[in-house]
């Protein structure tokens, strides 16, 4: 008998060799019907695992993460088995669980329809009707190889070929469907209840452009059908808030196929609002502190091997020149901005009595993302952030790290983003060295300074192992878009290690050379994902103090537009941002329009208004029609809900 301890630590005795899923069954039957996976001594497991000593014990269902994922994986496996009974041509490569659903890859000639789709969900329910068991097998690397080629599936060749040689390599089994997998997987076909295929597209085997376009098929699955239809429900919601959709129709950007993906252009309105919001942000900095600076666009290479990007970020540069010949001069485009603003540091010796030095940048950045990886505003090659350093003694560190979260934390309130977010503590990998610099001493001296300061700030976070840049611990302030994918906003940065690299010193109270510690941050982060996260949170209709047109002017005719221009004037000389709608249209079209742009006021000029001196005001939203108003007040009201950045 082996002692098993439960997560309300009630201590079962169990027979030697039982599985984690009979164990289960003798906690409860119906705990066992919605077992998805496994938790054995704090490490996810498969539900077959079997229980060979005293051990602690939780069984994930669906409302756990990992048993969600479980969960979705099987019908990731599903998905596959009707492929491959549908078209038996097609070469199964990956089919992972992700946030809010599943996808899998398959090699094959011609693209998956919308038929086909419709299809391959029918041949599914046949599987889960026939509510198939899943049995977990280990092969050897030989027996794996030659089962695989055998089957002449070369994509899960090459999976096993890229595998440790000591690594066990296990199958799952369903009817007549194997597939190579670590597992975990549901017991049986039959508990994937609710399921919907959403999309299929293209991707690049293992994300690589430069390997085969494979055909991809997303899908998400759920227990229970009211719960699929909630998700499907919020799925076509997001779509309506998809910013990529969305931002073109309020022509805020658009893309050019000639000028390349990642690109964006800003049109007018859109350039508007990121215009207030650099304004906004700079002003802020400026209050607290920062110092403005600009620096150049691009360098040598000579500065990004001395900062290391050169070494550990090459391939995500926009190089200028052959990186490999060192008889000419090489540059690249910058992906960031500190080596940069450090030589505004190094301008002139320091003494203890400069720090802290905040030096602040409305910063243009360039990135070579993977164009699998790139999504309208959301990630981009080209792209500006509200970036800062910040030089200090270790005494301040705590203080002024605490000024650069409450900077950030103003700026998400401002915006109606801070409920939205969630904080990460991103740390090295001490497996993964060859991304780092430093030592593991320096490591682990930085991620306790910072762990500490994050504690007393009483911060919650979550731990995100092998996230940190390659030079130190950050704190990434984390946002969800409207399709659930998550995305860093925000970082603020502790470094130890690049002001040594750069000569970086002030002479202290003592009379010694002393390295500053330096704190990377960004106060809003990325204006091009910030803007995409305004549309989809306001689904268009920004808040008075963004939107890039305040009010529009509706004239009944022509004979009321010496008034509305008139009008249009004193608010224009109260920072108002005015169009009118001078058209020859009814004003009912006029009207609606207006509602599509999902402009804050709406002014309507007929007879009695220019008569008496006044404006029928409607406003956005559930209040509508406000009347009749002496254009005095209407101004000043308008004045107060953007000057006090009020979110209605």
């Amino acid at each position: 008998m082996i002692k098993v301890t439960l997560k309300d630590n009630t201590v079962m005795e169990l027979n030697e060799g039982i599985t984690a899923y009979d164990a289960a069954r003798e906690i409860s039957p119906g705990l066992a019907r919605a077992a998805c996976a496994a938790k054995i001594n704090g490490e996810n497991a498969d539900l077959r695992t079997v229980l060979n000593s005293d051990c602690t014990l939780e069984i994930l269902t669906f409302e756990d993460d990992y048993g969600r994922r479980t969960f979705r994986h099987t019908a990731s496996h599903i998905m596959a088995q009707a492929v491959k009974r549908l078209f038996p041509e097609a070469k199964l490569a990956i089919g992972p669980a992700v946030d809010d659903g599943f996808y899998y890859d398959f090699d094959i000639d011609t693209k998956f329809t919308p038929d086909d789709l419709l299809k391959i969900e029918a041949e599914m329910k046949k599987i889960v009707k026939e509510n198939l068991k899943l049995e977990r097998s280990f092969k050897s690397r030989d027996e794996a190889l030659s089962f695989f080629k055998d089957k002449n599936e070369p994509y899960k060749v090459e999976l096993i070929e890229d595998l440790p040689e000591d690594a066990p390599i296990s199958f799952y089994t369903q009817d007549d469907f194997t597939d190579l997998c670590a597992g975990a997987h549901l017991m049986n076909t039959g508990m994937v209840k609710a399921f919907k295929l959403t999309s299929a597209t293209g991707a690049y085997w293992r994300g690589d452009s430069n390997k085969k376009m494979l055909c991809r098929i997303y899908g998400t699955a759920y227990p229970k059908a009211s719960e699929l239809e909630a998700h499907l429900t919020m799925l076509e919601e997001a779509k309506k808030r998809d910013h990529n959709k969305l931002g073109r129709e309020l022509e805020l950007f658009t893309t050019v196929d000639v000028i390349g993906q990642g690109l964006p252009i800003m049109l007018p309105k859109g350039a508007k609002i990121i215009q207030i919001l650099q304004r906004f942000v700079e002003d802020e900095e400026a209050r607290r502190g920062w110092q403005l600076t600009k620096t150049p666009y691009m360098a040598k290479r000579e500065l990004y091997k001395l900062s290391g990007h050169w070494d550990h970020y090459l391939d995500g540069m926009f190089v200028l020149g052959d990186p490999n010949d060192e008889t000419k001069d090489c540059f690249a485009l910058r992906p960031m901005t500190c080596p940069f603003q450090y030589q505004a540091y190094l301008n002139r010796s320091r003494s203890y009595r400069d720090l802290p030095l905040r030096y602040d940048e409305t910063s243009t950045l360039f990135r070579n993302e993977d164009s699998g990886e790139m999504h309208g505003l959301i990630r981009v090659r080209q792209f500006t952030i509200s970036e800062g350093h910040l030089m200090c003694t270790p005494e301040q560190l705590e203080d002024e790290f605490r000024g650069c979260l409450e900077l950030a934390i103003y700026m998400l309130k401002t915006l109606g983003l801070y409920e939205d977010v969630s904080y990460r503590f991103s740390q090295w990998d001490p497996n993964n060295r060859e991304k780092y610099i430093g030592t593991a001493e320096q490591w682990d001296e930085a991620q306790g300074i910072m762990g500490k300061i994050l504690d007393h700030l009483q911060i919650p976070y979550t731990i995100g192992v092998d996230e940190a840049a390659f030079y130190g611990p950050k704190l990434d302030i984390q946002i969800k878009n409207v399709f659930g994918k998550e995305d860093t906003l925000i970082t603020i940065q502790i470094d130890q290690m690049l002001a040594e690299k750069f000569g970086m010193e002030y002479v202290d109270r003592d009379g010694q050379k002393k390295n500053p510690y330096i704190i990377h941050r960004t106060s809003l982060g990325c204006y091009e994902r910030t803007l995409a996260l305004l549309i989809e949170k306001y689904a268009g209709a920004f808040p008075m103090w963004l939107a890039p047109v305040q009010v529009k002017m509706l004239p009944i005719a022509d004979r009321h537009l010496d008034y509305t221009y008139e009008v249009k004037k004193q608010l224009e000389n109260k920072g108002i941002r005015v169009e009118v709608d001078d058209r020859n249209e009814k004003i009912g079209y006029k009207i609606r329009q207006a509602r599509l742009e999902k402009v804050p006021y709406m002014l309507i000029i007929g007879d009695n208004e220019v008569e008496n001196g006044t404006l029928s005001v409607r406003e956005r939203g559930e209040n509508g029609d406000l009347g009749s108003m002496p254009v005095a007040d209407f101004i000043n009201r308008a004045v107060e809900e953007t000057e006090s950045k009020i979110i209605k």
